[in-house]
């Protein structure tokens, strides 16, 4: 590395030193309550202050109405192709008839130009619903070739023109959450991707209200958590500055470093992107939506929707294909997942209520279970493990049954004698019978994945919530508050996670419910195998242990 460059990076270590990687601790009896005068926000300079709640509007008699305000609007979407994204656009579409246009943010990806993939997504079938009744609302769609990753997210000069003149309503969902992201490849992704899609609004003519969605786990360090934007963990220019300059390698390195008390760099640069959401808010009609773990479908596009094996839906699967034995866990915190339609019900209401009060400071939604409908790991699990054995799939390999653990050594002893040589044994028949072994591989991506979950898994955090309450009041009172439901207050867990777990093996395993007697006949057949093979083990050590012992 020459000197210049040397330089350049002594004079950024200084900078993120001077701004201590641990989170301040800034909290005050002010920030846990809405009834105060005045709320704690920051600037980017570290400086923090109080300002005053900006009065919201009085719930009068008069009803709201969440659907005329997207109207003949025009609307701006990043992420489109994710889960969530998906999900919300097929909700725009289906739910606000008077849309003009959806603009949706697509690059080219493993060969395929961004007008071939936009051919291959409106045929996606989460869009089934309104291809069988209103299938002319998919002409709303236009797509738009870019990249977040590039400058000026690498729009041509004709599609920059029409985004400014056209869009009213900006979605930013894009984003990677894959927990083990390289620190070059998340902070371009989700912090400078940010700032690019926010130099974008600022030049907007007809903007009305954005959203950047972030995540519930930004402050990962505090245990309670405020709808506030917190003061900065470091400097963001100096942050933004190091990515831009340094080599992949180099920045990587220094993650470690960097993350401080982030447990990944998903959570260290979507906090800092909040930083940059936040700066911009005097220029912006801004608002931050918080999800936390956003899990399949509750009801819409359909009961238990999934299309990824990502996290706990992942890990629900191979619950229920009994090749999972032990978590990492602490089943007794109250666990935070929030399904993928109530998501998408609140960045649609928040856009509204954006557009139509004014907030100072910038509003945060926490979009979280915890505080309205909690429920604990164990009791999660309980219910998991239940429809795993009244509704198996054909895919069943194992009787299923697993242990929520604690002690690190006694849960990888279980992994190695219960996930891995299994996987490897089967492995073996696999390749004796001339087929391709791939249980050792399914194995090892589902351990590295419970692996970077397990901070999630082992801490409890506590939401405040009252933006979301008071928009979620407002959802009930609008005449088609029901289209909007956010409220999962009186959801059942039970309900829920059957319909998730018919979904796992429905949308991702594909296992059409035509082949659930077979499955439970296979799940009987197992149960037996499991007896017996304990039986033996008992034998085994009854035999040449204890009686090797006696003799």
């Amino acid at each position: 590395m020459d000197l210049p460059i040397m330089a350049q990076v002594e004079s950024i270590a200084n900078r993120f030193h001077s701004a201590s990687l641990g989170t301040p601790s800034v909290e005050t009896d002010s920030m846990h309550s809405q009834d105060t005068k005045g709320i704690m926000v920051c600037d980017l300079n570290n400086n923090v202050s109080v300002k005053a709640n900006s009065p919201e509007p009085e719930e009068t008699d008069q009803p709201y109405e969440i659907r005329p305000f997207y109207d003949n609007k025009s609307i701006f979407v990043t992420g489109g192709t994710g889960f969530l994204g998906k999900v919300l656009i097929e909700k725009l579409l289906r739910s606000c008839d008077g849309i003009k246009h959806i603009y949706v943010l697509l690059r080219p990806k493993r060969g395929l130009s961004s007008e071939q993939r936009y051919r291959e997504f409106v045929k996606h079938p989460v869009f089934d619903r309104i291809r069988s009744k209103t299938p002319f609302v998919l002409e709303k769609l236009i797509h738009v070739g870019g990249d977040i990753a590039l400058p000026l997210l690498g729009l041509s000069e004709k599609d920059v023109q029409r985004l400014v003149e056209n869009v009213n309503i900006v979605f930013h969902v894009a984003a990677t959450v894959r927990f083990n992201e390289g620190l070059k490849e998340a902070a371009v992704l989700n912090t400078i991707g940010t700032q690019r899609v926010l130099d974008l609004c600022v030049k907007m003519f007809h903007l009305q209200s954005v959203v950047h969605v972030s995540t519930a786990y930004s402050n990962p360090s505090r245990n309670e958590v405020d709808e506030v934007v917190y003061p900065p963990t470091m400097d963001p220019d100096s942050f933004v500055q190091c990515i831009n300059i340094l080599p992949g390698d180099v920045v990587n390195a220094l993650a470690g470093k960097l993350q401080g008390t982030h447990p990944n760099t998903y959570t260290l640069t979507k906090s800092i992107a909040e930083q940059l959401v936040c700066d911009y808010s005097s220029r912006l009609p801004i608002c931050i939506v918080r999800p936390s773990i956003v899990t399949g479908a509750l009801k819409e596009p359909f009961p238990g929707w999934i299309d990824n094996v990502y996290g706990i839906t992942g890990i629900m699967m191979e619950i229920g294909r009994g090749t999972i034995s032990s978590i990492m866990c602490d089943q007794k915190c109250v666990m935070d997942v929030i399904p993928v339609d109530i998501v998408c019900n609140t960045l649609i209401a928040a856009a509204w209520e954006n557009a139509t009060t004014i907030s100072n400071p910038i509003r945060v939604y926490n979009c979280t279970s915890g505080p309205v409908n909690p429920i604990k790991w164990y009791k999660y699990g309980e219910i998991t493990q239940k429809w795993s054995l009244r509704n198996p799939t054909k895919y069943v390999m194992l009787y299923p049954g697993f242990r929520f653990r604690t002690n690190r050594t006694m849960h990888k002893i279980v992994e190695l004698f219960l996930h891995l040589l299994p996987a490897y044994l089967f492995d073996l028949l696999m390749r004796a019978q001339g087929s391709k072994p791939i249980m050792a591989k399914i194995a090892r991506r589902f351990q590295k994945a419970a692996d970077t979950g397990e901070f999630f898994a082992m801490h409890e955090w506590t939401f405040r919530v009252p933006n979301l309450k008071r928009l979620s009041r407002k959802v009930r009172l609008a005449r088609d508050g029901e289209e909007f439901n956010m409220d999962m207050s009186d959801m059942s867990w039970d309900s829920y996670i059957e319909k998730y777990m018919l979904g796992i093996r429905t949308f991702v395993l594909k296992d059409g419910l035509d082949s659930l007697e077979k499955a439970r006949t296979k799940l009987r057949r197992l149960y037996w195998v499991k007896r017996l093979l304990q039986m033996g083990v008992l034998v085994f050590l009854y035999y040449f242990v204890f009686k090797g012992l006696l003799f």
